[in-house]
């Protein structure tokens, strides 16, 4: 269909104009609603965080669409949950809905054609329904357990037709359910990990420094009483940037860096004369091989270092890292 030819011409100023409105419509939809939540948000919150099945989740058109990505948040968040289409329900998707089962029926007037005709068999088979529409008075709402209540005073859309502000606020609500329900089920940051390890936060989360870190074997480590001359040169090899100062049972004493030997030429101190341990930093900052690798980009940020060494449980080198390996393996 070609737009109309009485549309009035485009500028700037008028995609501004309905851009902002645009905003203000939605985001004062989606305000409202946390004025209207009520005791029936927190009944729904009860019904599928007790629910021996699963949350299913079903809308037509676009409201569908709003239910497939509130289904993938769900799935995501801890609750097990997926879509089905309503006109795929009634022709022999409804088998993969049980009596255990909750169903999330969304539809802004209430009247969707499709999830109704499949309302009596869902009853029928014991499951229960939630729905989320824009019309409390609907069919829909008077024939669910509980309603949730998404109605919109207007559409964004300036002929108050096509679908806007109605599926913010129904996106808006759904992710609310999400949120209360993950953190009644105690779903943390890991959990969330899991479920997503192939994404950035997957790595971050998952990733611990032994699974990064240059083993012991690898890191350049000499004794207290090595010609500095002779550390210089077992640092180059190591490829660290730095060499370990240890003890006659592999703790660590002390660290020196290839920055540290920048300073000593500023400095103009002799490096041919002298023990490692006259120019190591002692006590070197460390951290275990099973902490978070997060939590050694914290460390080494904080401190304003570019290295760490890891120690074991008995306090021997075990090996180490420096920000190029985190950088590596994504961490950050």
């Amino acid at each position: 269909m070609n737009p109309s030819t009485s549309a009035p011409r485009h500028t700037p100023e008028r995609a501004l104009e309905l851009g902002r409105q645009t905003l203000a419509i939605e985001a004062s939809a989606v305000a409202a609603l946390a004025q209207r939540l009520d005791d029936a948000f927190a009944r729904a919150i009860d019904l599928i965080l007790h629910s021996r099945g699963r949350l299913i989740v079903s809308g037509m058109g676009k409201s569908g669409h709003i239910a497939r990505k509130i289904a993938a948040t769900m799935a995501s968040t801890g609750t097990p949950a997926y879509f089905v289409h309503p006109a795929e329900a009634s022709h022999g998707d409804l088998g993969m809905i049980t009596r255990d089962d909750v169903l999330l029926a969304l539809s802004n007037s209430g009247e969707s054609e499709e999830l109704l005709r499949i309302v009596p068999l869902i009853k029928r088979q014991g499951a229960r329904l939630i729905s989320m529409t824009g019309a409390p008075e609907s069919t829909l709402a008077r024939e669910a357990d509980i309603h949730l209540d998404a109605a919109v005073p207007q559409e964004a859309c300036p002929h108050n037709l096509a679908p806007t502000a109605s599926t913010t606020a129904a996106l808006a609500l759904g992710d609310a359910l999400a949120v209360a329900l993950l953190d009644a089920r105690g779903f943390g940051p890991e959990d969330f990990a899991r479920s997503h390890p192939g994404g950035s936060l997957g790595r971050r989360l998952l990733t611990h420094v032994a699974d990064v870190m240059r083993p012991a074997e690898r890191v350049p480590a000499v004794a207290p009483d090595t010609d500095i001359t002779a550390a210089v040169v077992a640092m180059s090899r190591g490829g660290l940037g730095l060499v370990c100062i240890v003890d006659n049972e592999n703790r660590p004493l002390g660290i020196f860096t290839d920055g540290d030997l920048r300073r000593a030429f500023e400095k103009h101190i002799d490096l041919r004369q002298g023990a490692i341990a006259s120019v190591m930093h002692p006590a070197p900052h460390t951290i275990a091989g099973g902490r978070l690798a997060v939590e050694a980009v914290e460390m080494m940020e904080r401190l304003r270092i570019n290295a760490l060494l890891v120690t074991g449980d008995d306090g021997r080198l075990a090996g180490a890292l420096n920000m190029h390996d985190l950088f590596t393996a994504k961490v950050i």
